[in-house]
């Protein structure tokens, strides 16, 4: 992931451009003390992440994150908390408070790369409904059961649930299962990504099955699903709750 960082402290910059480079998928491209100075690497889109300071001389961090029309994935770096909800309302990807810590800087970097894989996977169904070859227009799936491929309404899916090496395909209304030897990217990769989403590291959901959504889980057919911390934030970002 291409980065810059926006902060009008040098030594808050050295600090994150230090954590940048111990992390093999982030790339800083530019640093600046005064935001004003990144507009226009970001509006040639070669950045995939801000980190943002909030309190700067030129703007607040928040007045111009809010002036980008098509702004990348942001990590809003402060060291007061009490912007942290304004934050989130922009749906920033995370907020880091200062001093950061290093395994909390790691949450959020994960966590970035996880939305921006997402975008990506959002921008090549776009590309690929262009020409009638989508997944999202996808109906139904092959999966491999046993000594056979079995057609499976990609509708009728309720949730998938991860067992080791296996995949468990809940199926509604008939009350049955369907397992798979295949991975969860294996699997996600072949799905609509407006229609199923991975909410934790053993669970992906149909939205259109989800009666209610509680604090840390999600109810499908009175099956409760736990929400995994690190795609909680994701999940709700999509919901738009």
């Amino acid at each position: 992931m291409k980065c810059i960082i926006i902060d009008d402290e040098p030594l808050a910059i050295e600090v994150l451009e230090d954590f940048c480079g111990k992390v093999d998928f982030m790339t800083v491209v530019g640093t600046f003390t005064n935001p004003l100075e990144a507009i226009g690497i970001i509006k040639e889109k070669k950045v995939d992440l801000i980190f943002c300071d909030i309190e700067m001389p030129q703007i607040s961090g928040l007045d111009f994150i809010r002036s980008l029309d098509n702004r990348p994935l942001f990590i809003f770096t402060t060291a007061y908390s009490q912007y942290a909800v304004e934050g989130f309302d922009l749906n920033a990807a995370d907020y880091l408070v200062k001093p950061i810590p290093y395994n909390r800087f790691i949450k959020a970097v994960s966590r970035a790369k996880e939305l921006c894989t997402h975008k990506e996977r959002q921008v090549e169904a776009n590309v690929f409904s262009s020409v009638g070859e989508s997944n999202d227009a996808q109906k139904y799936i092959f999966v491999k059961a046993e000594y056979e491929s079995i057609k499976i309404n990609l509708d009728d899916i309720e949730y998938i649930q991860g067992l080791k090496d296996y995949l468990k395909i809940h199926i509604a209304n008939k009350n049955s299962t369907i397992l798979t030897l295949m991975s969860f990217k294996e699997m996600l990769d072949r799905l609509p990504v407006n229609q199923f989403l991975r909410v934790h590291k053993s669970y992906i959901v149909n939205v259109e099955y989800i009666k209610t959504v509680q604090r840390n889980r999600i109810v499908i057919n009175d099956i409760r699903i736990p929400i995994g911390e690190s795609y909680k934030a994701h999940f709700f970002s999509i919901l738009g709750l």
